[in-house]
C-alpha cells in the first residue's frame, strides 16, 4: 500500500446503454491485468473518480465494491482505496476477463446456432482471409 498521489485512469468513453459500473469494474479489472495499474497502488476517491467520470459516486462504489468481492481491491478506512497487494491479483483479473469473453462467445454461438468451436474456426479463416486480401 503506498500514499503515493492516487492512480488516474485513462480517457474512458463510457457506454450509456450499458451498466456504468460493470464498465468501470471491467476497465479496472483490464489495468489490473495488464499491470498498468500494480499492487498497491491507490485509486482515487469515490468522489473524485465519479466527477472525472461524469458518474455518481454511487456507480463508482458499486464499481469498488465488485472489485473488493473479487479480492482485486481493498479499502483502508481514512486511507482509501487500493489494489490488494496478495500474490495472484493480476491473475485472477485475467481470470475474470477470460471467463467473460468466453461466456460472450458461448452466447454468439448459441445465437447462431453454432459450436464455439466452429465460430472460433470460422473467426479465425476470416481474419486470415482479410489479411491475404490486405497484402493482395
Amino acid at each position: 500500500m503506498t500514499l503515493d498521489p492516487p492512480w488516474r485512469p485513462p480517457a474512458w468513453e463510457l457506454d450509456p446503454s450499458q451498466p456504468l459500473y460493470e464498465q468501470i469494474a471491467h476497465r479496472i479489472r483490464v489495468e489490473i491485468a495488464a499491470a498498468r495499474l500494480p499492487k498497491g497502488a491507490r485509486l482515487p476517491s469515490v468522489r473524485d473518480l465519479a466527477a472525472s467520470l461524469r458518474v455518481t459516486p454511487n456507480t463508482v462504489m458499486r464499481a469498488y465494491a465488485e472489485l473488493e468481492q473479487d479480492g482485486l481491491l481493498e479499502t483502508f478506512r481514512g486511507q482509501g482505496t487500493f489494489v490488494a497487494r496478495e500474490p495472484g491479483v493480476e491473475a485472477r483479473a485475467r481470470a475474470r476477463i477470460a471467463r467473460q469473453a468466453l461466456e460472450h462467445v458461448r452466447r454468439v454461438a448459441a445465437d447462431l446456432g453454432m459450436r464455439v468451436e466452429d465460430l472460433l474456426r470460422l473467426g479465425a479463416e476470416e481474419e486470415g482471409g482479410d489479411e491475404d486480401a490486405r497484402s493482395h
